[in-house]
């Protein structure tokens, strides 16, 4: 699977540089992070907060049609409150999502695309009345999903929401998975 994903992203980035119209912004961008993790039922953990922060080249096909490819560092996890106990996964990522925007006036933007991460850090611990505890399991390192999101961009900056819906289980035996609420404010070199 990871194979086929990452396959996926070189073709896209390629067909892109084939096809842009000359016209490729290269930026830098950042924001805020509300993370949280949900699973099949639709039960959802209390969020972390934390940043991202990455590069990113935006393509036109048409004047109003671009493919942007990014690569940025996220902060992403959760935490769970219950009887006197609190459990919390910082969890980092490296993400690479390629994101489909349609301008549908000359400044506003709508996206959508996918994305895959891969972990760079972890960070599990139970904080319990008896004291605190670290759990040593391992979580997949392998992330995938879908964003989407809107944003609006004047003339070198942008400001963007967007939201992740991870695919990918975060642990083997569970169910759960990577979400992720997005702000971020971009600047074109």
């Amino acid at each position: 699977m990871k194979k086929i994903v990452i396959s996926t992203i070189i073709l896209v980035v390629t067909v892109t540089y084939v096809f842009a119209q000359n016209t490729s912004n290269f930026g830098v961008k950042a924001g805020y992070n509300l993370a949280s993790v949900t699973d099949d039922s639709g039960n959802e953990t209390d969020a972390r907060s934390g940043f991202h922060v990455g590069l990113y080249s935006e393509n036109f096909i048409s004047e109003n049609f671009s493919i942007q490819p990014e690569v940025m560092y996220s902060q992403q996890g959760f935490k769970i409150e219950n009887n006197n106990s609190t459990y919390t996964l910082e969890r980092d990522y490296i993400n690479i999502p390629v994101m489909f925007k349609g301008y549908l006036a000359k400044t506003f933007f709508i996206e959508a695309g996918p994305q895959v991460g891969f972990a760079v850090s972890k960070k599990e611990t139970l904080d319990t009345v008896i004291g605190d505890f670290e759990n040593d399991s391992e979580p997949n390192s392998f992330d995938w999903g879908l964003n989407v999101g809107t944003g609006i961009k004047v003339n070198a900056a942008t400001i963007g929401l967007r939201y992740h819906f991870g695919m990918g289980d975060l642990y083997e035996d569970t169910d759960f998975k990577n979400r992720v609420f997005q702000i971020s404010v971009g600047f074109d070199f």
